[in-house]
């Protein structure tokens, strides 16, 4: 139906006759010539149509936005002055012989390319027309070579692309698997995969060495702008690998990727850096290192003043106070930019923001403003400010709490102001997050849960996790890019000891242990070999490639945050049929009573 592209039409094509199809653009009518850009995948071409061809000019005169055309015509150069260097067909025109209408169109719900804002849903249920915008193709071309050039990168490193199951068993934290009902086995139930990890850690086992696969995950939970019920990650396991040796690797991928696909050099060696360290410079395991401002604890100099809220946390083994300065802060914020950050570290916990203006630090005390200063000694505060290395005009907050808390509000607070005050240094800052504990306490449910999952490794021997399981280590590892955390592995457990040691400390009894993972426990016996493996989360990956605000602009049918799809309104009741075919009868959840 046709010989190029719109897009692809250029000056190479010069005096060639060309057909092209594609969408109405726009369509312009200027004193008796008619011009109309027609778009396809490629891009745009303006065609020109002459009055003197009557029959095909009065069919360009009633097209309208989004019909579909074929169009036949001469390429030629566009008119002096009349240059479009911003297109690839920028330097020609096409002048219109034949005219088809494949198809009309009703006017769209919304503008296709425009700047006016439109509502989420709407665009998310007329999907198919918001991915004809330029943006949304070019992110979803950025997708695609993202997955080509990582398929090529470990097809070139011996990696074996193998599919696992989506039909599969539930997991321990089931109440985030999505159940599929089996109509075969009666009462019985399928799940979708969260992850495929113990299938590849099979595959080890079975000796395929270096696996790899593009793979949809599923998880039914809260949604955020990073998280959707089906993801899309690149997952990959291999065999005989330190952890040094798998990071190297896969470092290489993401730096070959960000080079070929957005045309960035990244760093030749990626910084790696202890969760510990990431926890106290930043409080957080993610740290963004384009912002500069870090925390500095002070508990050392807090704990005899008579300050409580400052003492409280000092002498509290699972406390934490700690201050971050802010350069010139107490030069370009105000006080009521200050009360609304107050505000905002609340939405995290905080029961406040102390603060300290240092307004003139050679007069020690004096040239300090704030309400805090007159409940501590000026020695104190000297110490403070020494090892905060404040400086005329800075502005220091503090955080003062658990140290959950303290971790928390402190390290959003620490985002926000960089980029509120515009601190951003540098595009792009990855880093390597090691060192990560085994294991951490759960209050609630008065036991440990793993960190990263119950198959990670220790770093320490079978003994020293027994003894000691708060403080073990594990042989984990998560990739960091600007404050999102895109990949994350681990060495694996190898053998059946390590992971039934690693079971009983999580709370899973033998029986548990068995009935769940026993295909597991089984094949570790028979001469698994060390192995380990990460997952990058594609759709986080391409978002930060592209600059989106949400995952949901670089997958083509993404979900709402409520986790409906508008486009074909699901989720949806089924037939009664099927639900008795099923074995299911619905049951309506109680009706919780009001306060």
């Amino acid at each position: 139906m046709r010989t190029h592209k719109c897009g692809d039409t250029t000056i190479e094509q010069l005096d060639q006759t060309v057909t092209i199809c594609g969408w109405v653009h726009r369509r312009r009518d200027h004193g008796g010539v008619i011009f109309i850009d027609l778009r396809d995948r490629e891009g745009l071409v303006q065609v020109v149509f002459d009055p003197d061809l009557a029959e095909q000019f009065a069919i360009a005169e009633h097209v309208r936005s989004e019909y579909v055309l074929q169009i036949t015509g001469l390429v030629r150069r566009r008119p002096e002055g009349t240059v479009n260097k911003n297109m690839k067909s920028g330097e020609i025109e096409i002048l219109a012989k034949a005219i088809v209408v494949l198809n009309e169109s009703e006017t769209p719900p919304f503008p296709i390319e425009s700047d006016i804002e439109v509502n989420e849903e709407l665009r998310l249920r007329y999907r198919y027309l918001d991915l004809r915008k330029t943006a949304m193709q070019e992110k979803m071309r950025v997708r695609r070579d993202v997955t080509r050039i990582m398929r090529n990168y470990l097809d070139d490193n011996d990696f074996f692309e193998i599919e696992t199951p989506y039909l599969t068993k539930a997991t321990p934290e089931g109440a985030r698997d999505y159940i599929v009902p089996s109509r075969t086995h009666e009462n019985s139930f399928f799940a979708l995969p969260q992850s495929p990890q113990l299938y590849k850690q099979m595959l080890m086992v079975a000796g395929f060495d270096r696996y790899y696969q593009v793979v949809r995950c599923f998880r039914d939970e809260d949604l955020r702008a990073d998280r959707q019920p089906e993801f899309t990650q690149l997952d990959l396991e291999t065999s005989f690998m330190t952890e040094d040796q798998i990071m190297n690797v896969t470092e290489e991928m993401i730096r070959q990727l960000f080079a070929k696909v957005i045309n960035v050099q990244l760093d030749a060696v990626f910084p790696r850096m202890t969760y510990a360290e990431a926890i106290s410079r930043f409080g957080i395991d993610r740290p963004d290192l384009r912002i500069p401002l870090e925390l500095v604890d002070i508990a050392e100099f807090m704990k005899d003043v008579d300050f409580k809220v400052f003492a409280a946390p000092a002498n509290d083994p699972k406390g934490r106070i700690a201050a971050m300065r802010v350069p010139n802060g107490g030069n370009i914020m105000t006080r009521k930019e200050i009360d609304d950050l107050t505000k905002f570290v609340g939405n995290y916990g905080a029961k406040g923001l102390a603060y300290i203006k240092v307004n003139d630090l050679n007069a020690g005390v004096e040239g300090l403003q704030s309400p805090i200063v007159k409940f501590a000694p000026a020695e104190v505060w000297a110490k403070v400010l020494e090892k905060t290395g404040a400086q005329d005009g800075d502005l220091i907050f503090f955080g003062a709490d658990k140290a959950s808390i303290v971790n928390e509000s402190m390290a959003a607070l620490r985002v926000k102001l960089g980029h509120d005050l515009n601190l951003i240094e540098g595009d792009w800052k990855p880093v390597w997050v090691v060192d990560f504990p085994m294991f951490e306490w759960d209050e609630k449910a008065n036991r440990f849960t793993a960190i990263h999952h119950p198959f990670t490794a220790p770093s320490c021997s079978v003994e020293e996790l027994k003894a000691n399981p708060g403080t073990a280590l594990s042989r984990a590892y998560d990739l960091v890019l600007n404050g999102t955390e895109v990949g994350g592995g681990s060495i694996r457990i190898n053998r059946p000891a390590m992971q039934q040691i690693v079971f009983e400390i999580l709370g899973i009894g033998e029986e548990e242990a068995r009935e769940k993972f026993g295909f597991l426990l089984d094949a570790l016996k028979y001469g698994a070999p060390p192995h380990g493996g990460l997952a990058f989360g594609l759709d986080r990956l391409v978002m930060l490639m592209t600059g989106s605000s949400s995952i949901r602009d670089v997958i083509a049918f993404p979900k709402t945050q409520s986790a409906a799809c508008p486009l074909v309104n699901a989720p949806a009741v089924i037939l009664d049929e099927q639900l008795k075919e099923l074995g299911i009868r619905l049951v309506k959840p109680p009706v919780k009573e009001k306060a």
